[in-house]
């Protein structure tokens, strides 16, 4: 008899272990897509209190400066990933977010987004590989800044530094959970102000736009779904469709080939 490959095993091993994780995972991506079909698209002004989905312009409610890019944006998401052993395998070892909130208006109002937590779905501005060793220094003075970024041995490997942005008049699709506007977002100074990030801008402006507010739009508690996106409802839920027919059928099929080489091996060890 051949000697078996030693990856077969491991791969049957994986594909028990993942098909039931893409089989659960495909009907999660379902279950959000019929959120978004059911949830109509409203207006900032007549939103209800609850999941809302709305289409507006992005708007600073702080001076933010993106750590990679410098540009100034009202929202940033960076993340390093190390190259793995199979060519084009990444592994995302830092991730790290402003976390102040910023306005979203439309022709009838203006909402406060708080980003945390969302699933951000916006284009990568900065999207570039180097070696770890020789860091470009605006990536070496990120790392310096945040020790717990890189480890020793993330150091020799080929890294990948990525970088999101959220600017002025951006516009994006919301998902999320419409709450009554806090009364913290309408003092002009003391300790929930400044926790906000809003001490650069000016406050005239920010009084006026805090006063302007209808409703804040974060992460539900009961309802975790929550999609800052520069894509369209239909590029959305198409996307999410496809990736629920892919892993509802094929996890069952990854499932059934690894438990079926793992009894393969057990009856063979029984017969002999």
């Amino acid at each position: 008899m051949s000697p078996i490959d030693p990856r077969v095993p491991i791969a049957a091993a994986i594909g028990l272990i993942c098909g039931p994780w893409m089989f659960w995972r495909g009907f999660k991506h379902m279950r959000t897509c019929r959120l978004i079909e059911n949830t109509p698209t409203g207006r900032v002004r007549s939103m209800a209190m609850g999941v809302v989905e709305l289409n507006g312009k992005v708007e600073a409610r702080s001076y933010l400066t993106a750590p990679f890019s410098g540009r100034p944006c009202a929202h940033w998401q960076v993340e390093i990933a190390a190259r793995g052993r199979r060519r084009g395998s990444w592994s995302v070892i830092h991730r790290n977010h402003s976390g102040n909130p910023f306005y979203l208006e439309d022709d009838t109002g203006v909402a406060l987004i708080y980003p945390q937590g969302s699933d951000c779905r916006i284009r990568f501005g900065t999207d570039e590989e180097c070696s770890g060793v020789n860091l470009p220094e605006v990536y070496a003075d990120y790392v310096r800044e945040n020790p717990g970024a890189l480890g020793p041995l993330n150091r020799l490997s080929w890294l990948r530094f990525r970088e999101r942005t959220l600017e002025d008049g951006m516009q994006v699709y919301v998902l999320g959970t419409a709450t009554p506007r806090s009364r913290a977002i309408v003092v002009s100074e003391g300790e929930a102000l400044a926790a906000t990030g809003t001490d650069g801008l000016g406050d005239r402006q920010r009084m006026e736009r805090d006063h302007a507010t209808v409703a804040i739009v974060r992460q539900g508690e009961s309802e975790k779904t929550f999609i800052i996106s520069q894509e369209s409802e239909r590029d959305i839920t198409f996307g999410l469709k496809m990736k629920a027919v892919v892993m509802i059928c094929g996890g069952p099929v990854l499932a059934l080939l690894g438990l079926a080489y793992w009894l393969n091996v057990i009856a063979y060890r029984q017969l002999f």
